[in-house]
């Protein structure tokens, strides 16, 4: 089935360009140029018309753990450990695979309407096996979003029971996994081992060699407190992305998380392998971590994504909040209204995203996958549309967007969901929050 989707105003490169469409075939964009020249070359494709709106890409959330949706509002305005403790570490013994599907599905809802079309899940409640991850990637492909499940490789003891594997079942059932959807569009099995804190070195050398084997990146976070800097300064003389170096794991292929509490020498090293970064900053402010060093790490050379984080650390999911929030949170750290724009953070948030997570997705152009959300030009905070773009980034909220597009699939219409019903998620949640 080939498919026209038009409306008057389209994002590609950075540029609206007007009264234009995409032709999609099988989930790609094939064509793309004015409505009428490809009405005319495509006589037979399905029009989908969005009117007077404005079709964008879809952003790629490049850091989430969509168990967490589960738990927004528990533990706030607290410090981080006490946080860990009493949210996660407290409701971790409710997440069975219903509770882990349930939280998913709630999640990437609320990614979607706010113009998600991609996200990293970076999953541990693993319980032993892979049926809880199971969960989560069927909850995904229940509700039509892109999904890297970025598996998380855990073995410190002092976390509960659910989240630790040896390194031997960790890489069996990340390998296991991967096999399985190998060849699948939608899904993406990435290894991640948790951090230096919560994975051992040995953990860590296999989840970096195994996506070597796998032609993946690998995840893991570093450096979001002090403490974890204390901690490999303790334990190793090393600051932790030079500890990281010494196990010879920094390279292109790894993607950190955070990077709130990193020196100089350690932003030359990333930059000299090429390293990427899914940065977080609405989630760093919340937990009173710090600000990482946007523009220090762009002038090194390092690739910058955005991530939401979960949402009982943010506590919204939407990339686009992130891009205001990235900029804003550096404008003012560095008095510097000129230090990153709007042009900068869109990039994080969309083509970077995809680039790091190595995905066919991020832009509108021919050959990548049709990913995109839709805009009303005429919400209220979208005006006046001279400033569309800055306005995107700036002002935006999600009332303004009404639709959503996934592998050439529409996901939300008319800011309802298609595949699954809102009214049963919304009771589904309430009813299994409210037995803890």
């Amino acid at each position: 089935m080939v498919k026209l989707f038009t409306a008057s105003t389209m994002l590609v490169k950075g540029e609206f360009r007007y009264n234009v469409g995409l032709i999609v075939k099988d989930g790609e964009i094939v064509d793309m140029g004015l409505r009428t020249e490809l009405e005319t070359l495509y006589p037979s494709a399905e029009v989908v018309d969005f009117g007077h709106k404005a079709m964008v890409p879809g952003t790629v959330n490049a850091h989430n753990h969509s168990f967490q949706s589960l738990l927004r509002g528990m533990a706030v305005d607290v410090p981080f450990l006490q946080w860990r403790d009493e949210a996660l570490y407290r409701c971790t013994p409710f997440l069975n695979e219903q509770a882990i599907y349930t939280g998913a599905l709630f999640a990437f809802a609320e990614m979607m309407k706010c113009g998600v079309t991609t996200v990293a899940d970076f999953f541990y409640v693993h319980n032993g096996g892979i049926r809880s991850d199971e969960a989560v990637i069927q909850a995904a492909k229940d509700i039509g979003i892109r999904l890297v499940f970025a598996r998380t490789m855990y073995d410190w003891q002092g976390a509960p029971e659910s989240y630790i594997e040896t390194v031997r079942d960790a890489v069996k059932r990340t390998k296991q996994l991967a096999v399985r959807y190998q060849g699948d569009d939608m899904i993406s099995i990435h290894p991640a081992p948790h951090s230096p804190h919560a994975a051992s070195p040995e953990m860590i050398q296999a989840g970096h060699k195994l996506a070597l084997e796998l032609g993946t990146p690998f995840h893991i976070h570093v450096a979001e407190e002090p403490f974890e800097v204390e901690e490999t300064l303790e334990k190793y003389s090393l600051r932790p992305v030079h500890y990281l170096d010494s196990l010879d794991v920094v390279d292109d292929n790894m993607i950190a998380i955070h990077l709130v509490w990193i020196d100089p020498s350690e932003i030359k090293l990333l930059g000299e392998r090429k390293t990427s970064l899914a940065y977080c900053p609405s989630s760093n402010m919340f937990l009173s971590d710090g600000v990482t060093p946007i523009p220090d790490l762009l002038d090194a050379g390092v690739k910058i994504a955005l991530g939401t984080d979960g949402a009982c650390s943010n506590n919204r999911i939407s990339v686009f909040e992130e891009m205001r929030m990235c900029s804003l949170l550096q404008k003012v750290s560095r008095l510097d209204g000129t230090c990153i724009d709007a042009k900068n953070v869109f990039q994080m948030g969309t083509t970077a995203g995809a680039d790091l997570l190595k995905l066919e997705t991020g832009e509108l152009k021919i050959g990548l996958r049709a990913d995109f959300a839709v805009l009303d030009v005429e919400d209220l905070s979208l005006l006046p549309n001279t400033e569309l773009f800055a306005n995107m980034v700036y002002s935006m909220q999600p009332t303004a967007i009404t639709d959503v597009v996934v592998d050439g699939k529409l996901v939300v219409e008319n800011r309802r969901l298609k595949k699954v019903s809102e009214h049963k998620l919304v009771r589904q949640v309430n009813q299994l929050v409210e037995r803890w």
